[in-house]
């Protein structure tokens, strides 16, 4: 092979990887939620499998690009051989999407950075196989012994550390009982243990909260069916100014005790949770407010 072919094929080998890579961020940023709903959206999965799942298909995409950029392709090429297998599923899973959904909907394979169609991404992954397979004929990588025992190590370490620094936390149920057993002037006029709500806890005191409720009250402006509702911890303060401020007074809410308040949230707050039927889905930082994301969940 000449040194001109061989160059061309260690460039391809690095472009895929890169591409394995870019998919593979897209999907974690801004936010890993919302290829979380896309799985279940479109496959109606449960919320944690798609959390379990979403984390799987990101972590070993992320590796696979990787290892194809530093060119440590494994004993008989198992890394070029694997994005192949994983972009044929991604391409079976394209084909249900379009039978299913129809081709006017985001397939998620570049999450939310890039909108594209079930056939366009079929098209772009029948490119990709192609490539792939003739990198697993034509190319190369480092072959040392300490390159293949390297890579099946990495591999691991990369999908590991997508589980650690993004952990799937259990669903759990959210205590709704000092709510409804407190003075009658603030219990709830709805049951929020039924159906989906944007649950905050906020203190009016606190200058994050604010912050947190000004970004809910221009959400709701923009788009009232989003179903907020904050909890306001004591029920001494007046709330003047805290409305005066955020503007936030199109939210429904309710007051909560100190005692209560600081006992639900840890004394750390804001918290801000999508809630559906009374179980805790995600947990929020207000900083990551956004409007798509709580509208994708809300399907």
């Amino acid at each position: 092979m000449s040194k001109a072919l061989r160059l061309f094929y260690v460039l391809i080998t690095i472009a895929t990887g890169g591409l394995f890579l870019y998919s593979a961020y897209t999907k974690l940023f801004p936010s890993i939620q919302s290829f979380e709903y896309t799985i279940v959206e479109f496959t109606h999965v449960s919320l944690l499998v798609a959390k379990i799942t979403a984390r799987f298909f990101v972590s070993i995409e992320a590796a696979f690009g990787f290892l194809m950029v530093i060119h440590f392709l494994g004993y008989r090429k198992w890394v070029v051989k694997g994005a192949l297998w994983l972009t044929v599923v991604f391409s079976i899973f394209l084909i249900y999407l379009w039978i299913s959904a129809g081709n006017n909907v985001n397939c998620g394979c570049f999450g939310d950075n890039i909108f594209m169609k079930p056939s366009v991404s079929l098209l772009k992954n029948a490119f990709l196989i192609f490539i792939l397979w003739l990198l697993n004929r034509q190319s190369f990588g480092f072959d040392y012994k300490w390159t293949r025992i390297t890579a099946p190590v990495l591999l691991v370490a990369i999908v590991s550390s997508v589980y650690i620094f993004l952990p799937v936390y259990e669903i759990y149920r959210l205590d709704f009982k000092p709510l409804y057993t407190q003075d009658k002037q603030f219990v709830p006029a709805i049951d929020l243990t039924r159906g989906k709500y944007v649950i905050s806890f906020l203190s009016q005191s606190c200058g994050h909260c604010r912050k947190a409720a000004t970004a809910m009250g221009k959400m709701k402006q923009k788009n009232p069916a989003i179903p907020f509702y904050m909890v306001i911890g004591g029920v001494e303060s007046d709330l003047t100014s805290f409305w005066k401020e955020t503007q936030s007074q199109n939210i429904r809410y309710t007051r909560l005790k100190k005692e209560s308040f600081l006992k639900i949230t840890g004394g750390v707050f804001p918290q801000i949770y999508l809630v559906s039927n009374g179980m805790v889905e995600e947990s929020i930082n207000y900083p990551e407010l956004d409007q798509k994301l709580i509208e994708k969940w809300m399907k």
